[in-house]
């Protein structure tokens, strides 16, 4: 023990110190007196010291950007304009008679606004009222006579046509005029509503209704344009007859889309949002 302390004091020895960090180098000079000791010098090994944690203070600040996956999600749900080829489609359907029979549907029911969403019910709405009977349409006026009694109630005399009253009453109800009807024999006592909030929410929902039924005539037209193009599949490529349904359908949501944009500003109209 006594010649192992003894030697340390002999060997110079050289700190190379940062952090805990030693380095033992023994002087050319010095030579261990024996194996043991110069064994012992020889295990002394350099110890890299783990660096210090940094603080998450000084850390860089990362930005991480979306990928350009994550974009397109952004897109996805928009669905894809749908460019309309007229010469193309029309040499695979009639293509005019398409928009002729959704126009007639869209302006049906434009007329329909005008004439049975009033916040005041006229004579007039009620006379040209269509009805449907044993597959013929008529006017009201054409079946019976429609007075004013007084402010409140409009009468409509059937005594001409008394057959015809229960499909008059139906459609006095599914007019949208938001209207009751009461019957008395051949004669009908139609009280006119006031016009309340209640009355006008009433009108805003037939809006909606007759807004419907545009949507599903427009849809129908679709429908039997594309039964109509199936039928040639023997002369139409799948590749144009894939593109033709996908044309002949944004046609028919652009109709769609002008009716519902009619039917939300006469909601708004009819509950006095603007």
């Amino acid at each position: 023990m006594l010649h192992i302390t003894s030697l340390f004091r002999v060997v110079s020895l050289k700190t190379l110190a940062t952090n805990g960090c030693l380095i033992v180098c023994a002087s050319a000079k010095c030579v261990p007196p024996n194996r043991a000791i110069h064994t012992a010098l020889q295990s002394i090994r350099y110890v890299t010291p783990a660096p210090a944690p940094t603080s998450l203070a000084t850390q860089p600040s990362v930005r991480h950007y979306a990928k350009g996956k994550d974009k397109k999600k952004d897109k996805k749900g928009a669905p894809a304009k749908v460019q309309i080829n007229e010469e193309q489609l029309g040499n695979l359907i009639d293509l005019e008679g398409l928009r002729t029979q959704m126009e007639k549907s869209l302006a049906a029911m434009k007329d329909d606004y005008v004439k049975n969403l009033s916040l005041r019910s006229t004579t007039g709405s009620i006379e040209t009222l269509r009805i449907t009977y044993e597959g013929k349409d008529y006017q009201l006026q054409e079946l019976g006579q429609v007075v004013r009694k007084n402010p409140k109630t409009l009468v409509i005399n059937l005594v001409s046509f008394p057959q015809t009253i229960p499909v008059v009453l139906q459609a006095i109800q599914r007019s949208g005029m938001n209207l009751n009807p009461q019957q008395d024999g051949t004669t009908l006592f139609i009280p006119v509503p006031k016009v309340t909030r209640e009355h006008r929410e009433g009108l805003a929902k037939n809006a909606k209704v007759l807004f419907i039924k545009c949507r599903d005539r427009i849809k129908d037209a679709q429908n039997q344009s594309i039964k109509k193009l199936k039928k040639q599949q023997s002369n139409v490529s799948e590749d144009d007859a894939f593109q033709a349904q996908t044309q002949i359908t944004a046609i028919a949501d652009g109709f769609v889309k002008e009716a519902e944009k009619i039917m939300e500003l006469k909601q708004s109209e009819l509950l006095g949002d603007k």
